[in-house]
């Protein structure tokens, strides 16, 4: 499970980070290298504390696996300064009505499965996931869905690289309410990443092998 790997680690960290005699620096370095674990290799240009709190400004550069192309269209959206929910209102909004359900069924999964004991209260979860930046259609085809029991295999099930990509960044955030992740979550979440990794790898390896033909022909 990914919390008990993470969580223990963080907390070895963090205990030597209040030993250590050099905390700033130590601190700047530990930074960069749990960014260096997902591949992003990140330069710690401020850091400060105060009001029981560390702030801390980043310069982080393409990560390893980020396709050079995703990376400038990452750097213009930025940019033209589009909100998180405003790049995923986009991103919805292109999607097929078959694409657009599956979106909102994963994401009511993510829901019936935080508390697998329970029935969602929508009451309770409307406010929450309208403040994570989800439209009123969304919302409503995830009320929807939440009226049947969701299976993660079934929605796996030809669920393409765009619909994951989309929807991994709110589940996460719907996995994290209750600031924590559990064993079926984390799978969930798992297996959104894998689908996204593996048919981007299907990608780079069919843009390879067309950059390879033309090369032969030269």
């Amino acid at each position: 499970m990914l919390t008990q790997i993470v969580r223990p680690m963080v907390q070895t960290q963090l205990r030597l980070l209040a030993h250590s005699r050099a905390t700033r620096s130590t601190l700047i370095s530990t930074v960069s290298h749990w960014l260096g674990f997902l591949g992003v290799r990140a330069q710690v240009t401020q850091l400060e504390a105060g009001s029981g709190k560390i702030r801390i400004v980043l310069t982080v550069d393409k990560p390893e696996a980020c396709d050079p192309q995703d990376w400038q269209q990452i750097l213009c959206n930025l940019n033209q300064g589009a909100s998180e929910a405003d790049l995923f209102s986009t991103g919805a909004t292109k999607f097929t009505p078959q694409q657009q359900s599956k979106m909102c069924r994963l994401l009511a999964y993510l829901l019936q499965i935080g508390n697998p004991d329970e029935p969602v209260d929508w009451n309770v979860m409307y406010p929450q996931l309208q403040a994570l930046g989800l439209d009123e259609s969304t919302l409503m085809g995830i009320r929807s869905a939440l009226k049947v029991p969701q299976s993660l295999e079934n929605l796996v099930e030809g669920l393409d690289s765009d619909v994951a990509a989309v929807a991994l960044p709110k589940a996460v955030s719907i996995a994290m309410l209750d600031k924590q992740v559990n064993s079926s979550e984390d799978l969930a979440l798992s297996t959104l990443l894998k689908v996204m990794r593996e048919q981007q790898d299907m990608a780079n390896s069919s843009q390879n092998w067309k950059h390879l033909n033309a090369d032969q022909a030269r």
